[in-house]
């Protein structure tokens, strides 16, 4: 048994590739001179200038805290179960009746509560997960960070005042 020969020849055309060139030429050829005497831009000055990203946009985590500065997340380990990247941590402790001043009563919180910026795909399932609407997504995309060990953002970090998604 030997081996069937499914592909095709191809035409003169098609193996000069030809078309395809000159069409990459004309787009170059446009985007030039639309740029070159219209004075068209296609890019942006980044640290002057920032990108409008929609408000759907995904960006760095936070943990909502309430005006007492006491975080509303109770531990209760969702968000880090959902997470497909595994890269949310939480080791819970009992909280203190005395912090519940409004009879909320919330039994648990974080004693840590750690999340590694690299291994996260941003895909928002922590946030959907939440039963108490504690951690959600900002729209802060500046992410950069000098060592891997910086990645590893704590509950003091992660912890601010929900005032929008901004």
């Amino acid at each position: 048994m030997g081996t069937i020969n499914v592909s095709r020849e191809y035409s003169v055309k098609e193996k000069m590739f030809l078309p395809a060139i000159i069409q990459g030429m004309i787009i170059t050829l446009k985007r030039f001179i639309q740029g070159f005497i219209f004075h068209k831009k296609y890019t942006i000055m980044y640290p002057e200038e920032r990108r409008n990203y929609s408000q759907r946009f995904r960006g760095m985590h936070f943990i909502s805290v309430d005006e007492n500065k006491v975080e509303n997340c109770t531990a209760c380990f969702l968000c880090e179960t959902v997470c497909p990247a595994e890269c949310i941590h939480i080791v819970a402790e009992e909280r203190d009746s005395a912090s519940n001043p409004y009879g909320v009563r919330k039994e648990k919180k974080p004693l840590s509560f750690d999340i590694e910026v690299l291994r996260c795909c941003f895909c928002g399932f922590c946030e959907e997960a939440c039963p108490k609407d504690a951690i959600k997504l900002s729209r802060n995309y500046e992410l950069s960070i000098l060592s891997r060990q910086e990645g590893i953002y704590d509950l003091n970090h992660l912890k601010r005042e929900v005032k929008g998604r901004g």
